[in-house]
């Protein structure tokens, strides 16, 4: 058996998702030796549809730390653009389509707020819907959205961290990673392991204890004849248009069923939703069909920091349905944690967690 040289770095990141993928870029950037290691399969980020929506639910409110996350999303991507010469993050307005009484009641208190002028545009009355589009109680224009390209962006990093020796694919097994006396995969000796695994997190034997709250969600592909709106279109579920005859739709929720089969279920439900917005597309043609799961948490903050007896181990993670917004900022402070000490928010930092959860295992 050939002797392999022991490879010494600064960190070993476990999942090559969007979590995975920008913190490794962004400790590159910094001077840090990382490598990256990944199945090469499907991941949530990979069929995300990537929305970047700042004001959102129910009761139409801007996302936590909206003003700070977004700015931060905007200049990683266009850095990360003028990189690799091409486009990964598209700017397009949402049309909020209200479904009652009460959006509408909110959207129109949001509109008196000063903190909500950069993100939202008017309220537009049913008589003034777009061709195709059926709006019975009006909609928002809404501004500052868009989504972003997730798997272009992740095959150009991929190809970036091969070029750089810093990616390598292969299945996980726990029982490869050794703790003492010196931290240790396979042939790889790191000072640190950070796990951004997505919903796999789940099964880390030093992070499961984590309050996690995975999510399954379902994804079509559409083909179609119809005119529609160039616009993304937020109808209780989400269209994105992706030329002028394919657009995207989703996505269903399922705390249930956590595995990444697609099914007729859903499928049929998005298709029965999607006619009710617009009839014009009853005779579409589903061309994709896709289903991962979503690592959302308890308290929809995401999981930052250290393992409380194993400082080395780190974890990033739990992003949810909004990483194409929050990882960018996140990372940066995660890196900046790691290499100068800064405190992490509050709000991330997993040690919120431990009295409540880690002293149950």
């Amino acid at each position: 058996m050939a002797y392999i040289q022991p490879m010494k770095i600064d960190y070993l990141i476990v999942g090559q998702g969007l979590a995975g993928s920008l913190l490794a870029w962004d400790l590159i950037q910094r001077g840090c030796s990382v490598v990256i290691v990944d199945n090469g399969g499907e991941n949530a980020s990979k069929i995300a549809a990537g929305l970047i929506n700042p004001v959102t639910g129910l009761r139409i409110v801007k996302s936590a730390d909206v003003d700070t996350l977004l700015p931060c999303a905007k200049i990683t991507y266009r850095h990360l653009e003028d990189y690799f010469q091409r486009e990964f993050f598209v700017e397009k307005p949402l049309l909020r389509i209200f479904r009652s009484e009460n959006e509408l009641y909110a959207a129109s208190k949001r509109l008196n707020s000063p903190d909500y002028r950069p993100y939202l545009g008017s309220i537009q009355p049913p008589h003034c819907s777009p061709a195709n589009v059926s709006a019975p109680l009006g909609y928002l224009e809404q501004k500052q959205t868009g989504y972003l390209l997730t798997r272009s962006l992740l095959e150009c990093l991929k190809q970036y961290f091969i070029s750089e020796n810093s990616y390598r694919q292969g299945e996980i097994d726990y029982r490869d990673f050794e703790l003492f006396p010196t931290l240790r995969w396979q042939y790889i000796y790191p000072k640190q392991i950070i796990f951004c695994e997505g919903f796999l997190g789940t099964r880390n034997p030093w992070f499961s204890w984590l309050p996690f709250q995975p999510v399954k969600g379902e994804i079509l592909t559409v083909q179609h004849d119809a005119e529609l709106p160039d616009k993304i279109l937020n109808y209780g579920n989400w269209l994105v248009p992706q030329n002028d005859h394919q657009i995207r739709i989703g996505s269903t929720f399922d705390r249930e069923n956590l595995n990444t089969e697609p099914t007729e279920e859903s499928k049929n439900e998005l298709l029965q939703e999607l006619n009710v917005l617009s009839p014009g597309l009853v005779n579409s043609s589903v061309i994709d069909h896709q289903a991962n799961i979503r690592p959302c948490t308890l308290d929809r903050h995401p999981f930052i920091g250290h393992h409380p007896k194993h400082d080395q181990l780190v974890i990033f993670n739990g992003f949810g349905a909004k990483g194409s917004l929050q990882i960018p900022w996140y990372s940066q402070q995660l890196a900046e944690h790691l290499l100068t000490g800064k405190h992490l928010p509050d709000s991330c930092n997993i040690v919120r967690h431990i009295h409540t959860h880690f002293a149950e295992h």
